[in-house]
């Protein structure tokens, strides 16, 4: 069988221990303290992310872990995962909830059962491709930014003692809308951390997330069908097992407003395209490339089941809002790369106040009330809301590509 870990840490990572096994060991002990007896609530908890955030969580044994996500098929995985694992310690006070974090059965949820110690939030629109038009930026921007604004007034009623709130490394000096949309979340939890310990964090592509081109490549491997992904881009990788170190470690250690990301070597940046070659290899397949995405697609056809060779297809990246590289800061920021051993910590600085997030999100209902509302409309908005936003428009969406 394929050993997808073992070929993350070998080929994407290039580390067989955890970046962050240093910081979790020293600061154990603030963690179970923490964590040991504490009521969780954990939002998004099914995608890879909030998951893997779960499965770090779960060792200092908290007494109650209510978790929240849309995805009804991926909280029955989650649950049959937990329960079928070997010595994976499980709370008695075990809940699953298919709801959104922004209808109105979350808020009573929520008034119930609450307050809850710690609060992760992983619920988001992360995909570059999902700004398509006016319908698709709506929608983001309400999930991204509306919806989170929602629950920190609900959280502003019964506060936890840590809240985390997950952001993206698209956030930094932000060329599409849903870094953009994510830029705006940080200012709101900024805001609110004068009221609440709110704490958020920028990082890296997560490898083999659920939706990502790599997870693709898995996906096409198991229907005979060829690769393709941009030659040009390079991205930084964390594992998934990282991604829910990461944020628990800012969860429970971050200072209020604080924005954590991963001290990461930039020689360790990745193309999408380096690492289908290495996976059709460790397959036991030769790469073969093509010259179009016709010719990709019947050549997929004609292989054979005993053709060591796959057809791929590597393109220039001309899509909407994609940037080359990954940034983590921007040089106005104050980082501290001294307070742990590989994460950073940006201390939060906000032009906004509790009060202009809100006036925010009111102009925002009001702005998508409009009928004939356009895609160069709210990118305006946005412009104008997050300064450091310079949208990269080319007219083309990667639903146009394979």
């Amino acid at each position: 069988m394929f050993d997808l870990e073992n070929f993350i840490a070998k080929h994407v990572t290039g580390r067989d221990e955890s970046l962050f096994a240093a910081d979790l060991a020293t600061h154990e002990p603030e963690l179970r303290a923490a964590i040991a007896g504490r009521s969780v609530l954990v939002i998004g908890g099914a995608g890879t992310i909030g998951s893997s955030f779960i499965r770090a969580l779960l060792p200092f044994e908290p007494a109650r872990l209510y978790v929240v996500d849309l995805n009804e098929n991926g909280l029955t995985e989650l649950t049959r995962d937990l329960r079928s694992t070997s010595g994976q310690f499980v709370p008695d006070d075990f809940k699953t909830y298919p709801i959104s974090f922004g209808d109105p059965v979350f808020a009573r949820m929520m008034r119930r059962e609450g307050p809850f110690d710690v609060v992760a939030h992983f619920a988001a629109h992360k995909h570059v491709r999902s700004e398509k038009d006016r319908y698709s930026i709506e929608a983001m921007v309400e999930n991204n930014v509306m919806n989170t604004v929602a629950l920190l007034e609900l959280l502003i009623e019964q506060p936890p003692r840590h809240f985390f709130c997950v952001s993206t490394d698209k956030a930094a000096n932000p060329a599409n809308v849903m870094g953009a949309s994510k830029k705006l979340m940080e200012e709101a939890v900024l805001a609110y951390s004068a009221r609440l310990p709110a704490v958020t964090a920028r990082f890296a592509n997560v490898a083999f997330s659920n939706g990502s081109l790599p997870a693709g490549f898995l996906e096409r491997i198991s229907k005979a069908q060829p690769l393709s992904a941009p030659h040009d881009v390079r991205r930084y990788f964390v594992s998934p097992a990282e991604s829910g170190e990461l944020c628990l470690l800012a969860c429970v250690l971050g200072a209020p407003g604080d924005i954590f990301f991963p001290e990461l070597d930039e020689p360790r940046m990745l193309t999408f395209s380096a690492i289908a070659d290495a996976l059709l290899r460790d397959m036991g397949y030769t790469p073969v490339p093509c010259a179009s995405e016709d010719e990709a697609r019947d050549a997929a056809a004609r292989r054979s089941s005993e053709d060591p060779t796959w057809p791929v297809y590597y393109f220039t990246s001309e899509t909407s809002g994609e940037k080359p590289f990954e940034e983590f800061f921007t040089v106005d920021e104050n980082v501290d790369h001294e307070r742990f051993a590989a994460l950073g910590v940006i201390a939060g600085t906000t032009r906004n106040d509790v009060a202009s997030i809100r006036s925010t999100v009111a102009d925002l209902q009001t702005l998508f009330s409009r009928p004939e509302l356009t895609k160069s409309a709210i990118v305006e908005t946005l412009t104008r809301l997050v300064p450091s936003f310079q949208h990269v428009e080319t007219g083309k969406s990667l639903d146009a590509k394979m």
